[in-house]
């Protein structure tokens, strides 16, 4: 779609939609093209300034959006961890061997969370353990 700036033979302006300019060349020279005012069909282009965004606009949009993107998640992580917190077990440095007592039936099933480094956390995965990282960091308890 464009948008013209037009003007009829009176000096009357006014803008108008038009497909595309050749969709304008062909209604204005059938005389489709009139003026609201007066409804002449003698109608051409008139001097129009382009509205285009300036750069500085466009990249304060940007970060604008970015920073709603942000906040979005941030919010989703705090839900997440309220979520897990308040229905799981914290078992810290733990994590591993409740898991795997668990997986292997010598502890009772239940949610838990704690801390592991990666590659015990990879020899869980590789043992069949159901495990995945969390994206925030556990509140510390201490007993």
């Amino acid at each position: 779609m464009i948008r013209y700036a037009l003007k009829c033979q009176a000096g009357h302006a006014f803008e108008s939609w038009f497909k595309s300019a050749e969709a304008f060349d062909g209604l204005r020279t059938a005389g489709h093209v009139a003026c609201p005012e007066c409804g002449s069909c003698t109608v051409d282009k008139a001097l129009m300034a382009p509205q285009v965004a300036s750069g500085l606009a466009r990249a304060a949009d940007e970060v604008s959006k970015a920073a709603a993107a942000e906040a979005e998640r941030a919010a989703a992580i705090a839900a997440l961890k309220t979520h897990v917190e308040a229905n799981s077990d914290y078992v810290g440095m733990n994590f591993v061997a409740e898991a795997r007592a668990m997986h292997l039936g010598d502890a009772p099933e239940r949610s838990i969370y704690g801390e592991a480094r990666p590659e015990e956390a990879m020899a869980l995965l590789e043992e069949g353990v159901p495990v995945a990282p969390l994206p925030f960091l556990p509140t510390r308890k201490s007993n």
